[in-house]
């Protein structure tokens, strides 16, 4: 049901159902102007939905909602009571379809796609005078392939922060800095043209929403070339950063993880 869907909200669509399509565990998403408001997984769905729209509810007014389970009734009655432009899911029940369906504007897809990605598929960018053309990342870094550069391994609840952190940057806009903790992200700082802003944006929409940052790991989609993105990240709480690595500076990152007693691995 709804109204049609809009050019913005088919890219964010597109983008929520990536996010939630990296998870095999119930997963939810938020996503607004392409970027991610809130993520999570957890046990149950309406867990999960509920720790991603509580990562930055302000801006999720508005937002698309994407999940990976059915929706049931309970969950369709807390999102009826959000002001949410699309709600996408693999099924909803007839009770929560019929919830959601009070709100008349509300656009309610079922997802049944089944395509799988193939093969050397190709992402596509319009440019001046032509087409840039790059491989499709379709690729789930794995745990076994990456290495502790600073501090001791961290803890198997820490993997799993870095490891989920570390999925959804990949779909926020470059210059990319993930917070997350038990599973969720409670802060983004996404498309900055300084990677320490980034940082800086995630740690106060984390404290401006109430989050707790001890305790909590990061995640930069590419490399710091300084060391005070990372520095600034440690002073609000985080224990474990996960990069790329491949500065020039990587001995100063790494040595300002280290004088922080945090950990840090590089994918």
């Amino acid at each position: 049901q709804g109204k049609e869907l809009s050019y913005n909200n088919l890219l964010d669509l597109d983008a929520a159902l990536a996010i939630v399509a990296s998870f095999p565990e119930p997963a939810a998403a938020v996503v607004k102007h392409g970027n991610p408001c809130g993520a999570a997984t957890a046990d149950a769905l309406a867990a999960a939905y509920e720790a991603a729209l509580a990562g930055d509810h302000v801006s999720a007014f508005g937002g698309v909602v994407a999940v990976n389970r059915s929706i049931d009734s309970e969950l369709a009655q807390t999102l009826s009571e959000q002001f949410i432009e699309v709600v996408m899911a693999p099924s909803f029940s007839d009770d929560a379809l019929e919830i959601l369906g009070r709100r008349g504007g509300l656009r309610i897809l079922a997802n049944e796609e089944r395509r799988r990605q193939i093969p050397g598929e190709r992402d596509y960018r319009r440019v001046i005078g032509g087409m840039l053309v790059q491989d499709v990342d379709g690729d789930l870094d794995e745990r076994d392939a990456m290495e502790v550069a600073a501090g001791n391994a961290p803890s198997e609840a820490e993997w799993g922060d870095l490891l989920f952190a570390w999925r959804v940057a990949k779909h926020v806009a470059s210059n990319a800095i993930v917070l997350s903790k038990d599973l969720a992200t409670i802060g983004i700082g996404g498309g900055q043209m300084s990677r320490v802003d980034a940082v800086k944006i995630a740690v106060s929409k984390a404290l401006e929403h109430g989050h707790d940052l001890k305790g909590s790991v990061l995640a930069s989609d590419a490399f710091f070339p300084f060391a005070d993105g990372p520095s600034a990240a440690l002073e609000a709480g985080v224990v474990a950063i996960i990069q790329p690595g491949g500065s020039k500076r990587d001995a100063e990152v790494i040595e300002a993880v280290e004088q922080a007693d945090a950990r840090m691995v590089l994918s």
